[in-house]
């Protein structure tokens, strides 16, 4: 119960707080003095990540039947395309892992494994899959002359907003740590800083949102919201919630809203790379 309503306070702050300072995708910066994304970064998103499956569990967990189109908005013709789709012609063209692109990835429980490829670019693994996103804080030299693909291209941004309230109170810190975080913390009376990862996606390559012949176009348009929850020792942690929309002209009749939710692990001892499929 508590990560579906974390869920939709990610959602609603997505839509309702307007942040007071944000690096306007596809823009250029203000100054060369700018933070890069790693050093501005209101949470650290970093490690490894287990999905929570909490709904849609029939859809995500096996490989729902033909005709199993259920919360998707899909036009006359996505239907059409459903119906008469066939994992046989496309496996034998090499492309199992079309139900593993950015529209859908998120949705295939798993594992992600989050880091810096560098200060302005962070980098997605997944291990269903074996699928890599990188989103962008600067725009890639290559971005314009890249081919579609699964993943697509990626422009990030951070959502961030100063709260003049005190902070919610932090857990413990081992004595050991003590002198290490009082170095890096802010000067006191600094408001502190908070908000949220926003990413758009394009230059996608036409997949599947699921495993049963439900499609989207390469001219879908994906938006996301990632947000960090803390609940503490008392409430299990930390864990991701991801809201993102989807909008296809061709294949869906209106926006379509999916979340994922990730509790961070410890290490990767449980990464488990699997190939992509269109079986089970």
């Amino acid at each position: 119960m508590r990560k579906t309503l974390a869920v939709l306070t990610a959602a609603a702050l997505s839509l309702a707080i307007a942040p007071l300072w944000a690096q306007p995708a596809g823009g250029p910066r203000e100054s060369a003095n700018v933070a890069s994304a790693r050093a501005a970064a209101p949470f650290d998103p970093t490690g490894y990540w287990v999905s929570i499956v909490t709904q849609d569990w029939v859809f995500r967990m096996v490989v729902p039947q033909r005709g199993q189109y259920s919360d998707v908005p899909l036009t006359l013709k996505a239907q059409a395309f459903a119906d008469a789709w066939q994992p046989g012609p496309d496996e034998a063209a090499g492309k199992q892992c079309e139900a593993y692109g950015a529209p859908a990835i998120l949705q295939i429980p798993g594992r992600l494994h989050v880091s810096w490829q560098d200060a302005n670019t962070l980098q997605v693994q997944t291990d269903a899959g074996m699928q890599t996103r990188l989103l962008h804080f600067e725009p890639s030299a290559d971005a314009a002359s890249a081919p579609p693909s699964w993943q697509g291209y990626t422009r990030a941004q951070w959502m961030l907003y100063r709260a003049a309230a005190q902070r919610a109170p932090q857990r413990a810190i081992p004595p050991a740590g003590q002198a290490a975080a009082a170095a890096n913390a802010e000067p006191q009376g600094t408001p502190a800083r908070y908000g949220w990862l926003q990413a758009v996606t394009t230059d996608l390559r036409a997949g599947l949102l699921r495993k049963n012949g439900v499609p989207y176009s390469g001219q879908t348009r994906m938006t996301e919201n990632w947000q960090l929850n803390d609940g503490g020792d008392d409430y299990g942690g930390e864990w991701l919630t991801v809201t993102t929309i989807l909008q296809d002209p061709q294949y869906l009749a209106g926006p379509y809203v999916e979340n994922a939710l990730f509790d961070r692990e410890a290490d990767g001892s449980k990464w488990d790379p699997t190939p992509c499929s269109l079986g089970e």
